[in-house]
């Protein structure tokens, strides 16, 4: 397998990047289920089961949680754009192209499972 010398400046776009995401997939599980105020429901009984799926009522975001959640999504475009118009990737074609940008969007996925940092 071909190993790519990804610039330093790629790899800490991507990294900033996997962790601005973790950091929005985490914020958002503290969010309110909708972002507009709405009313809390409960569905049908499921068939062969007591299961009833059902929501509470919810608030709707505060203007600082819509904030936030801007924040998040404009630094992850910000972020996103970085690593896929990076000029590395003008020095590559075809399958060498793929293959790197797939190593690159596995590369945090190896470190994280060793342990490390990621790179």
């Amino acid at each position: 397998m071909t190993r790519y010398d990804f610039p330093q400046d790629l790899l800490d776009a991507k990294l900033a990047l996997h962790r601005t995401q973790s950091e929005y997939e985490k914020y958002a599980t503290t969010l309110p289920w909708s972002a507009e105020p709405m009313a809390g429901w409960e569905g049908d009984k499921q068939l062969h089961s007591g299961y009833r799926a059902s929501k509470p009522d919810s608030p709707g975001y505060t203007d600082e949680q819509r904030q936030q959640v801007a924040a998040y999504r404009a630094r992850l475009l910000e972020l996103g754009s970085q690593v896929m118009t990076h000029p590395f990737w003008q020095t590559l074609k075809g399958s060498d192209l793929f293959a790197a940008r797939m190593q690159l969007k596995h590369l945090h996925d190896v470190a994280d499972s060793q342990g490390e940092a990621a790179a």
